[in-house]
């Protein structure tokens, strides 16, 4: 019986529109390993003669550390993948290809491709004629935890892009993209029919239609495919959702949510999308807790389960969404998904939208919290549900961080690729729509859609359909908004009034001509709306007034305009503001409408102030500003006195340089430095900031000019406390490049004051290799141009610094003997180890490096010269232990042996250990945002 049904399903499928592969599929769960036997039909529907064929292969992306998805990893911050057993990698191995004749094809993997399975036809394939290969190879399935494909502990098995399949053909060339976990692999559209036998413990689902189970063995078939998703569970989590045009198999995690009322939301959501971009034109789709995973809600997804300020459903409902409208489009649509990926984006997120506007208008973007009378000053909480998208594109904007929308989907920062730009994308259909009009782009869309699913196609034929579809001009929009980073920011000039009318005139303040939208207020209701279409500065607009008490540009933030605080004018006799003041505790999102001040309680701690509590007024919402100020009193409980800093800035962004950001600034703190001496600090400054042109390549250069006052009190602690007053020019540059198996940089720092200056330089090495050691090295070298000082308050440090420019973040700054004296900070000499006369007054060179023994456990050793005037040069040496925790924010150090001898057999060795603790919440956030940025 099993013989004959295998003979059915093997021919069910005689003809073909496209690619074809039957399949055979073995799997040792044991091994994690697919033994595949797979023969492919391959139509050549171009209009070239082939004579190879490329085959995406992108399981063996896994393969090894030096694959482009492994360099990506390192570029995320992602360790795992490097320190992947062998194991626990996958890849595809034993791969051998036969033609209809029998013959042996050779084939490679090409230059830089990895992933790609690229073999020679022994006869040429002309345009409309087929050719059948046998194919046969081993899928070693990779562990789960790199991208949540694969296997994990619990022995179930998730499956995408698993087989080879043939990659599109376009432009008299195959498409060759590497796997960069970014969901976007170019497949051919093809039919299957897959025969794949498991152990018996696993049910298998899938997005192919089920023809026929026997035992452990699955039949599956479909057709007009261009990815296939497996799942191999031992306890079924899937659930099967029918209506009389689709099967929608989910898993979609939600325990509060009713099986009734997820096939109402369900069938809800299937609808909504069926009458917005047509009907799924397969049977069967799956919509997987994995899928979400992949791309989440942000946003909605941050929020702590235990604050629920959204009703369970409609989670559920949001989730089930997003996911669905992504599986949609990318299961269906024949695009470059690599080149055209704003599409995807656009299209499902200004579905998103639109769905909120329909169903849930009143919803806010933190749900129920608003009722909560005392948030109910916060922008945070009174926005509505489909303002959060906005705000998420303009942390990247006023940031200078912000993309394209039409840039490749693999050179996007991940923050662009999961959120601002997709976000920024829906957006701009929002835009589009409220400018041609609703109707006119839905069917656009819908058009769209309904021929890629038959073509290829791409984002050139869509803008065809919007240029055809309104009478209006358009091309600003796909040559400004998507491909381009211009940004928009427009305000008001010379506003007059009448009782009946308004005139003003509209300043364009970054030269970009877009449509923009003006509206009248009255009572916060809008009395009129009117487009202008071409702004000049030299044109004066009059409308109808409606008795309006006030004008506002984009007043429904229709348009991704970078700038909204300058956006209206109050049309009222008398005001005492245009804005006014409103202040926040703790946090807020920016709110165009009020000059906002943010004040927060803060707890600092140093060994001489004690306890210092404290209050902060800033003006920095979760939006960077152009000027910003922070001022923070404070009173030490420790001397009972006040204490504070304080820091003002402005920044400039260059949007088409590499010198990208300047910052002009002025800072200031007042605190002790011994337990009877304050010490003041006023550091005015400007700091330049470059970057490369490709925003994913983690190589960074800055470079500082300031002038630091400082002003010290005598203390009786401190010997030598001959420096009371002092200032300092300083001049410093860094350039480093970074990622998780690689760092190097270097940096070099000019000092000049009246009685010395000083030029030194540093650069650091870090290599993590293939066999997991680590290796770590440091230069360091300084020399005083000219030294009149009498003590050695500036000299060089061997092992801890005096930080004479109260710049480290000491606990204990003078303290030579207790636990804040263990404080180590990697400067100058950067010793471990406390030798005898640390200081050089003349010059010093040091070396520090270290090196894995096993995982976080280091070897380390400095070795230097220091010099001192009328001295001979002097060699110094140490070495230890290094555990190196979490590198820069948490480590320990244990000398060994130095110019001290060995310090392990010494009394009081636990004065000896070294110790880096971040203390600094900056710091530590940097720790998880740095793969984001």
């Amino acid at each position: 019986m099993k013989k004959i049904t295998y003979i059915v399903f093997l021919f069910s499928l005689m003809t073909y529109a496209q690619h074809h592969s039957k399949m055979i599929v073995e799997v040792n769960n044991e091994k994690k390993i697919l033994n595949v036997y797979q023969e492919l039909t391959y139509y050549n529907q171009s209009n070239d003669t082939l004579s190879s064929i490329v085959l995406n292969d992108w399981n063996n992306a896994y393969s090894n550390k030096n694959t482009p998805l492994g360099e990506r990893f390192s570029d995320e911050y992602v360790r795992s993948f490097h320190l992947a057993t062998e194991k626990e990698r996958g890849n595809t191995n034993t791969i051998t290809i036969i033609d209809t004749n029998k013959s042996l094809l050779s084939w490679k993997r090409p230059d830089g491709f990895p992933d790609l399975v690229e073999f020679q036809l022994k006869n040429k394939l002309f345009p409309g004629q087929k050719a059948t290969f046998v194919l046969s190879y081993f899928v070693k399935i990779p562990d789960d935890k790199f991208t949540k494909y694969g296997y994990n502990s619990n022995g179930n098995i998730a499956l995408k892009n698993w087989f080879l399949t043939p990659s599109i053909y376009k432009n008299k060339t195959f498409i060759k993209y590497s796997n960069l976990n970014i969901d976007d692999a170019p497949n051919a559209l093809f039919d299957i029919d897959l025969q794949i036998s498991s152990a018996a413990e696993h049910q298998i689902i899938s997005d192919l239609p089920l023809i026929n189970k026997e035992n452990n063995t699955y039949f599956f078939s479909g057709k007009n495919q261009l990815i296939v998703n497996l799942f191999f569970e031992k306890k079924v989590s899937f659930l099967s959702f029918k209506n009389e045009n689709l099967d929608v198999t989910t898993n979609l995690e939600d325990k509060k949510v009713s099986d009734i009322n997820k096939a109402i939301i369900v069938d809800k959501v299937i609808n909504y999308v069926s009458d917005n971009l047509g009907n799924y034109p397969k049977p069967k789709i799956t919509v997987s807790q994995l899928d979400y995973e992949q791309n989440p809600f942000y946003g909605l997804n941050q929020l702590p389960s235990f604050i629920s300020p959204f009703p369970d459903d409609f989670i559920y409902e949001l989730k089930f969404l997003k996911t669905y409208l992504n599986n949609y489009l990318k299961t269906t649509l024949q695009l470059d998904s690599r080149k055209d990926n704003w599409i995807y984006d656009a299209i499902q997120v200004y579905y998103m939208m639109k769905y909120i506007d329909e169903y849930y208008p009143k919803v806010k973007m933190m749900g129920s919290i608003e009722r909560l009378g005392i948030l109910r000053g916060y922008n945070l909480v009174s926005l509505d549900f489909n303002e959060q998208y906005s705000y998420f594109y303009m942390l990247m904007a006023r940031k200078n961080l912000d993309q394209p929308l039409g840039d490749p989907k693999n050179t996007l920062i991940k923050f662009n690729e999961k959120i601002a730009s997709k976000y920024r994308a829906g957006l701009s259909f929002r835009y589009l729509s409220d400018y041609i009009g609703e109707e006119k782009l839905k069917n656009s869309i819908a058009e769209f859609i309904a021929y890629s699913i038959k073509n290829q196609s791409d984002s050139d034929y869509f803008k065809n359909l919007i240029q055809n579809a309104s009478s209006k001009k358009t091309d600003w929009f796909f040559n400004t908004i998507i491909n381009s980073r211009k940004i928009i920011d427009y305000k008001f000039d010379n506003v007059t009034k009448t009782t009946d009318s308004v005139s003003f005139s509209l300043k364009n303040k970054t030269d970009v001509n877009v449509p923009i939208p003006i509206y009248g207020i009255k009572k916060n209701q809008i009395v009129f709306k009117e487009w202008i279409d071409n702004v000049k500065t030299d044109s004066i607009y009059t409308f109808k007034r409606y008795d309006a008490d006030k004008i506002v540009i984009n007043y429904k933030n229709i348009v991704p305009e970078y700038n909204q605080r300058n956006n209206w004018k109050s049309l009222k006799s008398f005001r005492l503001s245009n804005k006014p003041i409103k202040f926040n505790f703790m946090k807020d999102l920016e709110d165009p409408n009020y000059n906002q001040i943010l004040y927060v309680p803060t707890l600092e701690y140093n060994f001489y102030d004690g306890f210092i509590p404290g209050m902060r007024f800033h003006n920095k919402t979760i939006l960077d500003k152009p000027f910003n100020f922070d001022i923070t009193p404070s009173y030490s409980t420790k001397t009972s006195s006040f204490s504070g800093r304080f820091s003002v800035s402005v920044n400039q962004f260059n949007r088409d340089s590499k010198m990208f950001n300047i910052r002009y600034g002025l800072s200031g703190e007042n605190y002790h430095y011994a337990p009877d001496a304050f010490y003041k600090k006023i550091n005015p400054y400007v700091i330049f900031r470059f970057r490369e042109n490709d925003y994913r390549d983690n190589h960074f250069k800055s470079l500082t000019f300031r002038q630091v006052y400082v002003n010290r009190e005598p203390s009786v602690f401190v010997k030598n406390n001959l420096e009371g007053n002092y200032s300092i020019f300083n001049a410093r540059y860094n350039n480093s490049r970074t990622e998780i198996t690689k760092h190097f940089g270097y940096s070099t720092d000019f000092q000049l004051a009246s009685k010395f200056s000083k030029l030194s330089t540093s650069i650091s090495f870090r290599r993590l290799f293939d066999d997991n050691r680590q290796v770590n090295l440091r230069l360091y070298a300084g020399a005083f141009i000219f030294n009149k000082t009498e003590t050695n308050y500036f000299s060089f440090a061997i092992d801890r610094p005096t930080d004479y420019l109260f710049d480290y973040n000491y606990l204990g700054r003078s303290e030579s003997t207790g636990i804040f004296s263990q404080q180590y900070i990697q400067a100058e000499g950067g010793f471990k180890s406390k030798l005898i006369n640390p200081y050089a007054n003349q010059w010093l060179t040091a070396v520090n490096g270290s090196f894995n023994i096993w995982n976080w456990i280091e070897v380390y050793s400095d070795l230097g010269f220091m010099k001192n005037k009328q001295e001979n040069a002097r060699f110094v040496y140490d070495s230890g232990i290094r555990l190196n925790l979490v590198t820069d924010y948490f480590e320990l150090y244990f000398p060994v042996y130095s110019n001290n001898g060995w310090e392990v057999a010494q009394t009081k060795y636990a004065e000896k250990i070294r110790f880096i603790v971040a203390f600094s919440p900056h710091s530590l956030i940097g720790l998880f945002t740095r793969k984001w940025f």
